[in-house]
């Protein structure tokens, strides 16, 4: 059995081979090929044989167990805490005094000096003193020698304060001298240069002022305000003028309102060869206002009775109204007023303007310009830029509006009258006016400010307002880099002018008007320490000759230096 079984697959094999011999015989062909042979691997996908080993068996842990609380009382111990202190910012040094010491062209010397105490609680006591002057030549024309135009200013003072627990007391003590020579003239008419002593104008006054105020720092709590003052202006030994005055406002909350009053008397006695009698002054402004952040208004007048060179006083009722409202808060708000006030002509106020009066007493004779009426509005508020803006529109009736024309005698042919002072001219009329002005500082850095104003005068008597200008204009930008180096400069603009000169009885107008005039200012100052500091200005750098006033060419370009010292 065994053999059958080898043998039977041995005979099917041998026929298998014979069968497969002749298939590979019947399959031998011949082949031709016209293309060289490339062979080539196709693409397949590889298997792979990498474990997986994602483990599908989940273990869920699963605990009992028991908490059991106990109390614990620790022990501790109580220490008193400290109360808080609320400590203010650190105040900067405040120097007792300092020194500023200038020089310059023309022969300028100036010199300032302040002394005060330390910071206090109880008040506070000082002394100021300053000198200015200069002697320079100009020239009032192209052909004509230089003549002398110099000054002098003298100012002291002696001040003082004392703080109550509501109050506070001031007082002060002041000395103001000035020195002006009447330098221009008609050089036409007058070739020689007049001696100095011949026309020099001094001027002096002696105040002394003291007041008691409220300090309550709620403003609806009841307030006042009290001044007493003394006045003694001195021209000559026969022209002077003494001057004693209280001036007072009080005010406080009721029902809503804040209700108040202002007060003032001024007593005027001058020399017996000015007038034999007296002047003076008494008014009376109570006011009632309201304001909340978005709107505020405010109803009041002033009764005025003003006797000034009259034998009978006058009477005046100007109105004090007022009201604004937010358009855009913080940045336009509207606000409106119809007013008047009494401008007061006394002689410490007009030698400021023109100290070439002549010398009769007209100085102290001048008429007080009434404003009988001023209706005003605006707009203003926050220029967005870190600054604010105003601009207005006012319409004033005025009664005794000042100005100024030359004196020039042409008469008098073997001495005659030098243009070297003025008559005052007054008239009746009204003025509009057109006010802009802008404010702020950029970046803690850079402060800028800058101001214009329009004019249209109609006068009742005279064609022109004489020496005053159309227009005015003035910039300013200042610099200061990390306090250490402060620089800045201010340009100033006058329009157009018209000047008079009084020949005799006839009023004469220059046939021309005074040009535009524009005039830059620059000054530096470099801090080298906090108590030492040094200076340099330069005024006056102006395109064309500024005549303040007919013959009278002002000084031009001025340089300063200097130094200031604090002790």
């Amino acid at each position: 059995m065994k053999k059958i079984l080898i043998i039977l697959p041995l005979i099917f094999l041998t026929c298998l081979a014979g069968s497969a011999q002749t298939v590979q015989q019947d399959l031998d062909r011949e082949v031709t090929l016209y293309n060289p042979y490339k062979p080539s691997v196709p693409d397949f996908k590889k298997r792979s044989y990498l474990p997986d080993i994602s483990d599908t068996a989940k273990l869920r842990p699963d605990f009992k167990y028991d908490v059991s609380t106990t109390a614990f009382s620790p022990e501790y111990t109580i220490s008193p805490i400290k109360p808080a202190a609320l400590l203010p910012d650190p105040l900067p040094k405040l120097y007792k005094s300092y020194v500023k010491l200038g020089f310059g062209n023309y022969i300028t010397p100036m010199a300032e000096i302040s002394i005060t105490n330390e910071r206090s609680k109880k008040g506070a006591i000082g002394f100021y003193a300053r000198h200015f002057s200069t002697n320079g030549h100009i020239r009032l024309q192209e052909d004509h020698d230089k003549v002398f135009a110099g000054y002098m200013d003298n100012d002291l003072a002696l001040y003082g304060k004392k703080f109550f627990r509501e109050s506070l007391l001031e007082g002060s003590v002041d000395f103001t001298q000035k020195l002006r020579y009447a330098y221009g003239y008609d050089t036409t008419i007058v070739r020689d240069e007049s001696d100095k002593k011949e026309i020099r104008m001094g001027y002096n006054n002696l105040s002394a002022d003291i007041s008691l105020a409220s300090l309550t720092l709620d403003s609806t709590s009841y307030s006042y305000d009290f001044d007493l003052n003394y006045d003694y202006f001195y021209h000559t030994n026969k022209k002077s003028q003494h001057n004693i005055g209280l001036t007072g406002s009080m005010a406080t909350k009721y029902e809503g309102f804040y209700i108040g009053s202002g007060l003032e008397f001024q007593y005027f006695m001058l020399s017996e060869q000015l007038w034999d009698k007296s002047k003076y002054l008494v008014s009376l402004s109570p006011f009632v206002k309201k304001s909340t952040p978005q709107w505020n208004f405010k109803a009041g007048l002033q009764l005025l009775l003003d006797r000034n060179m009259t034998e009978k006083p006058r009477f005046h009722i100007y109105p004090d109204v007022n009201f604004g409202f937010s358009v855009v808060p913080s940045y336009v708000r509207f606000f409106a007023a119809l007013g008047g006030r009494l401008e007061r002509n006394e002689p410490k106020v007009i030698i400021g303007e023109n100290p070439f009066l002549i010398r009769n007493g007209t100085l102290f004779k001048l008429p007080n310009t009434s404003h009988n009426l001023i209706i005003s509005a605006g707009v203003n508020g926050n220029t967005g830029i870190g600054g604010n803006y105003v601009l207005s529109a006012s319409y004033s009736l005025i009664n005794d509006m000042l100005f100024y024309a030359n004196i020039v005698n042409t008469a008098d042919f073997i001495s005659p009258q030098i243009g070297n002072m003025f008559i005052p001219l007054t008239d009746d009329g009204e003025l509009l006016k057109i006010h802009g002005e802008i404010s702020g500082l950029i970046k803690d850095k850079i402060m800028y400010r800058g101001e214009a104003n329009w004019y249209n005068y109609s006068l009742t008597q005279y064609d022109y307002p004489f020496n005053k200008p159309d227009w005015d204009a003035s910039v300013g930008i200042k610099y200061n880099l990390r306090n250490k180096i402060i620089t800045g400069v201010d340009v100033t603009a006058l329009g157009k002018r018209r000047f008079a000169v009084m020949n005799e009885a006839t009023l004469f107008t220059f046939p021309d008007y005074e040009p535009v005039h524009v005039n830059i200012n620059l000054n530096a100052e470099y801090r080298y320490s906090k108590i030492l500091s040094l200076w340099i200005k330069a005024n006056n750098i102006a395109f064309n000759k500024y005549y303040e006033y007919a013959y009278y060419p002002t000084q031009r370009f001025i340089f300063m230096v200097g130094f200031s010292y604090s002790l």
